[in-house]
């Protein structure tokens, strides 16, 4: 069931309230088949097209009525893209980041989760070569690079689709950090664009090094035979 009204209005506070929002919002589409299709039917819609969406999502809105449409529409699309995934389990795995309070500086909600969805992409390019649906990087660059260009409407229109296809070649999703960064966007979306970006580029960076010294090191240990 859904907290009792939160009133801790702190950076940590609000960071665990998304973090305990989106984990109940998959509990429930795994237990309650009903609840999973009503919170799909809201997919790419606008917060007066989704009644059957209020009575789960509605008890964890920030209750002072003062949260701009904008913040609620990203609880609402973050439940729907939840709940519209096709592959199981729902549960990204855990990030040892997730627990680590934002740091003082930093007064986005956008920091201090776990996984970005630029680093998200990477892992797409990384681990899905060899399975039956796989991404090219060729096709997460654009995809990334649609995204970090979108005003906030443009991000609600394009996100299911990218989403659906990080899911499709099984790379989990952070959550409570998507929550966090649509939250943030109309304010933020300049930061927020550039760590997708960077985290995008610094995992490539990596993986291509690590690749690389792996084939230098089977060289080393399986040396082609002398003709």
């Amino acid at each position: 069931m859904p907290p009792e009204t939160d009133t801790n209005d702190s950076a940590t506070g609000r960071r665990r309230r998304l973090v305990a929002y989106t984990r109940w919002i998959e509990e429930l589409c795994r237990e309650d088949p009903g609840a999973r299709t009503a919170l799909r039917s809201g997919l790419r819609r606008g917060l007066d097209d989704v009644p059957r969406m209020h009575r789960f999502v509605s008890p964890w809105l920030p209750q002072d009525r003062r949260a701009p449409d904008s913040e609620e529409r990203a609880y609402y699309a973050v439940a729907a893209m939840i709940a519209a995934q096709s592959r199981s389990p729902l549960t990204a795995p855990e990030s040892g980041q997730q627990d680590q309070a934002p740091s003082a500086g930093d007064a986005a909600p956008t920091m201090g989760y776990g996984t970005s969805l630029g680093l998200a992409f990477a892992l797409a390019v990384t681990e899905s070569p060899g399975r039956e649906r796989e991404m090219r990087e060729s096709t997460a660059e654009s995809r990334l690079n649609l995204l970090t260009r979108q005003s906030i409407n443009g991000l609600h229109r394009h996100l299911p689709a990218a989403v659906g296809y990080l899911r499709d070649v099984d790379v989990p999703v952070d959550w409570p950090q998507l929550l966090a960064d649509l939250i943030a966007w109309p304010t933020h979306s300049g930061r927020i664009s550039r760590r997708w970006l960077q985290d995008y580029y610094r995992q490539r960076t990596q993986t291509l090094r690590e690749q690389a010294d792996q084939a230098d090191q089977d060289k080393v240990e399986n040396p082609a035979p002398v003709t």
